[in-house]
């Protein structure tokens, strides 16, 4: 039987009762323990070796130990979870004091269960975008780090998933490097979180709370790739039309789950034109590259139903904007310039009133790299940035200190 242990400053038990129903839930997916009589956010409730595929350049394939996990979470609305992740520990022996601990935030890939990346293979639906981080976290697994990659609320396990709900992201990312350490206890309790594009937006809520809810690790700085941002603008920027729609679109689909997901009240079906409903399907049933294909096919006008009241989801997703956050540890903020998807204009914005609010940021811009190539372009600077960290060292120029 796995027991739970009561960590200090974790927000309350949860009744057994609720946690078997989790636990049962995810019958034929693995081998699942007997409930304990008590658990927190961050217990471990499965672990699956993952083999490493020929050929394969991800944290599994240069890992000494790679396992897919089921932990316990917490959702937006403060229930008790289940999420599924993974967690690639190098070879060899740990550093004194531990593995030291990277949590990735992962961008973008759709709400269905299909898209949750510890369930991603050669030929998978979400396997395009995954193919460009993996290389990503695999070179810093054979850095030294321990890697955890949660899938978020509802990707892979019961229940939606709440894309781009900030206090979601920010638990499931700071309870995988929970149970990470309940996996192995040659992982230490030295950590940073780094995100890409809604893992960006993800990274920026766990650098504000992630202290306050797990003050028995040691959380010491945050990269943020592209940080998405302004979803509270969805409605009004679709209405109003403009070249930057049709790149728009298929988020549309995406946004409107995910806001229904975090609050039922927010029906998705009842917001969504007639001709655009197609983008729901194809959501529900597939991820990101199914979702564009079916919004090729769309007009990029009248996708809200008429008379459509959005002023319910402009409300909730302003509550979701990273504006009003502070930071409470050093902060890299990576940005490329030609980003479609994610506009520099817009990440200056937001890390102007980061720095107002007192956070300590570093906000680096890099001249012709779009949403994805910033992951590289920004390859060296984010690798310095991390070894000060993890050295104690100041992460150089910062706003807000």
């Amino acid at each position: 039987m796995m027991s739970a242990v009561r960590r200090p400053g974790a927000r309350k038990w949860y009744p057994a009762a609720v946690f078997a129903t989790l636990v049962l839930a995810l019958a034929g997916c693995a081998d699942a323990p007997v409930p304990p009589e008590r658990a927190e956010p961050g217990a471990l409730i499965t672990a699956t070796p993952i083999p490493a595929a020929p050929g394969a350049n991800s944290p599994a394939s240069v890992a000494g130990r790679a396992e897919r996990i089921t932990y316990l979470s917490e959702s937006a609305s403060g229930q008790s979870i289940l999420v599924s992740g993974t967690v690639a520990i190098p070879a060899g022996d740990p550093p004194e004091g531990g593995w030291p601990i990277i949590s990735w935030a992962h961008g973008t890939t759709g709400v269905g269960d299909a898209c949750a990346p510890s369930a991603d293979s050669a030929g998978g639906p979400a396997h395009d975008y995954l193919a460009v981080t993996d290389p990503v976290l695999a070179r810093w697994v054979h850095d030294g780090y321990a890697v955890v990659a949660t899938d978020y609320e509802g990707l892979g396990t019961p229940g939606g998933h709440p894309y781009m709900n900030g206090v979601s992201a920010a638990h499931t990312v700071t309870d995988i490097v929970r149970a990470a350490r309940e996996l192995d206890p040659g992982i230490g309790a030295k950590w940073v979180v780094a995100g890409h594009s809604q893992g960006g937006h993800a990274a920026l809520f766990t650098a504000a709370d992630a202290a306050r809810r797990a003050p028995e690790l040691d959380l010491l700085g945050a990269v943020a790739y592209a940080p998405g941002s302004r979803t509270s603008e969805t409605a009004a920027y679709m209405a109003a039309g403009g070249p930057g729609v049709r790149a728009a679109v298929p988020f549309l689909p995406v946004l409107l789950l995910g806001a229904e997901a975090a609050d039922p009240a927010l029906v998705a079906e009842t917001m969504i034109s007639d001709a655009a409903k197609p983008l729901l399907g194809a959501a529900r049933t597939g991820c990101m590259d199914q979702i564009r294909a079916a919004a090729a096919t769309i007009p990029a006008g009248g996708l809200f139903a008429p008379g459509a009241d959005t002023a319910a989801l402009t409300a909730y997703f302003a509550g979701q904007e990273p504006d009003t956050l502070s930071l409470t540890v050093p902060t890299m903020v990576a940005q490329g310039t030609a980003d479609a998807l994610v506009a520099e204009p817009v990440t200056k914005q937001i890390t102007a009133s980061l720095c107002a609010n007192g956070s300590p940021l570093d906000y680096r811009t890099y001249e012709g790299a779009d949403h994805r190539a910033v992951l590289e372009v920004a390859r060296g600077d984010a690798d310095a940035f991390l070894s000060s960290l993890f050295a104690g060292q100041p992460p150089g120029t910062v706003c807000g200190s």
